[in-house]
């Protein structure tokens, strides 16, 4: 079963960045990479082919996360298809808080590397699946209200995109949980449907 939404949503996670090659099992720092990461050319190139394969889908809005990596994502998509991108705070990548920097593995040690945890629990400074997915609920929903029968394209980041997205399917905690075992199921450059 999908949610009843008045518009029509995609949602594209962003294309390869230098922090996914460079160090990859590192946390990102939030809001932004010090430096930040931006895309790489073979990042570049995966979006421009969402792009062109976004042209039949009559795109009128698109909303980004303010973060580079989003940010060249959603430009190279806009160039493409002539529109402008709108950015949002509520579209940023999770804070891990005090882990920002260190190893994705000490990051999990936080969670006993239990999935479950990681809904409710908060690492200090950070923030936790559970809110994470109540911004991203926040943002479409304020979305929805303010338009109506639009094409909306989300350019955001891999956790976010999979808690809307299984949000919009009305998965409960154990199927989300299930679907992110083998890492986050909205890849690099992914584009979905969300509705």
């Amino acid at each position: 079963m999908r949610r009843k939404l008045r518009n029509k949503y995609f949602i594209l996670r962003h294309g390869e960045s230098t922090h996914q090659v460079e160090k990859p099992n590192i946390v990102y720092y939030w809001p932004e990479d010090k430096p930040p990461a931006p895309l790489t050319k073979k990042g570049k190139e995966q979006i421009k082919k969402r792009a062109r394969s976004l042209k039949n889908k009559n795109i009128d809005l698109i909303f980004s996360s303010d973060a580079q990596r989003t940010k060249e994502t959603a430009n190279i998509v806009a160039q493409e298809l002539g529109l402008r991108v709108y950015h949002d705070k509520r579209l940023r990548d999770i804070n891990w808080g005090i882990y920002q920097g260190k190893s994705t593995q000490e990051a999990w040690e936080y969670y006993y590397h239990n999935m479950e945890e990681k809904f409710e629990k908060f690492p200090p400074q950070g923030e936790s699946w559970g809110q994470l997915k109540e911004r991203m609920i926040d943002f479409v929903q304020d979305i929805d209200k303010k338009y109506r029968e639009k094409n909306i394209l989300i350019v955001s980041h891999g956790d976010p995109l999979w808690l809307l997205d299984s949000w919009a399917k009305e998965l409960d905690k154990k199927e989300m949980i299930k679907n992110r075992k083998s890492g986050c199921p909205i890849k690099i450059g992914d584009l979905k449907k969300l509705n």
